[in-house]
């Protein structure tokens, strides 16, 4: 199966949007190659701001562009910016609800061999407690180019969570992208699979281990953590009486704690959450990473069994 990195469809898209819209600009913190924001460089030179390492001056910058009515693309690693620049993202875009976009690469652990000081686990949980604040974590490059144009169209700051590693191409160009919808990529009547990101090809796989086994499972891809698609996570409650979630983060606030609070206040059944277990990352090969830390396909089996 084709694999391509989120971030390689992100940078393709905004060149797209670029010409489409001219209100379009794009601010980088000296990572444009790596975000791909490179590409919206050379074709628009003259919308295209490197703020250099200054993530919080650059998300400063943006907000004085939304202002301004211009809709700018922030773009850098999601550790750097759901970290270092909290702060501005929260007093200077999610409160006065400025049309900020914030396109966050390298998410999770298969960043790789950089380490835990580069690899964000808690990104998701920090945009998604902020009021205002949408949260995309598309699953392939087609959900990408949907959820970069969905952000054009949303007005108010937006945070879509991009990673460095190929990911199998899941949708047709005939895909859809419609925020706060989840996507039913598999039925099954015994449990149901709940993943995002780079997760949901894991989860995919996971369902044709446990089929082996006759073990019949839903995949439920949820790319849009906030709003959250809570009448599909509590269906597939009703429907199949067991969840697991599936996610390159930190079990703690991410889309595991997400899928907990609703069936927690709408219907409870048994769950699991598969992510990191309330630790950091470490240097290493991201099949290695993801191994030790529990997010390969067995992992989901095995959480799944438990249950079952």
């Amino acid at each position: 199966m084709q694999k391509i990195a989120t971030r390689e469809a992100y940078g393709k898209v905004l060149v797209e949007l670029g010409a489409e819209n001219p209100d379009i600009v794009v601010l980088d913190a000296d990572l444009a190659k790596s975000t791909k924001t490179i590409e919206f460089k050379k074709r628009f030179p003259h919308r295209f701001f490197d703020l250099g390492v200054a993530e919080a001056n650059m998300i400063g910058t943006a907000a004085g562009l939304a202002a301004a009515g211009k809709i700018p693309f922030c773009s850098t690693f999601a550790v750097f910016a759901g970290g270092r620049a909290f702060d501005q993202i929260r007093q200077s875009v999610a409160y006065p609800r400025l049309n900020v976009k914030i396109a966050a690469s390298h998410a999770g652990i298969t960043v790789g061999e950089d380490g835990a000081s580069h690899q964000s686990v808690e990104d998701i949980a920090l945009m998604r407690v902020l009021p205002n604040m949408t949260v995309f974590v598309p699953a392939d490059a087609v959900e990408t180019a949907g959820a970069v144009r969905a952000a054009v169209e949303t007005d108010g700051p937006v945070y879509i969570r991009l990673g460095r590693a190929g990911v199998p191409v899941l949708h047709g160009d005939d895909f859809k992208f419609v925020p706060g919808q989840a996507v039913t990529l598999r039925q099954g009547l015994d449990a149901t699979i709940i993943a995002c990101g780079y997760m949901v090809g894991q989860a995919l796989e996971a369902a044709d281990l446990l089929a082996a086994e006759g073990i019949e499972v839903s995949v439920l891809n949820i790319h849009t953590i906030k709003p959250l698609d809570v009448q599909a996570i509590v269906d597939a409650a009703q429907r199949t009486g067991i969840i697991v979630t599936a996610e390159e983060h930190s079990i703690i606030g991410g889309l595991g704690s997400a899928v907990a609070e609703t069936l927690a206040e709408h219907y409870p059944v048994p769950m699991l959450r598969v992510g990191l277990q309330d630790v950091f990352g470490e240097s290493g090969k991201p099949e290695e990473l993801l191994r030790k830390y529990g997010l390969t396909p067995d992992d989901i089996v095995n959480a799944v069994q438990k249950l079952f």
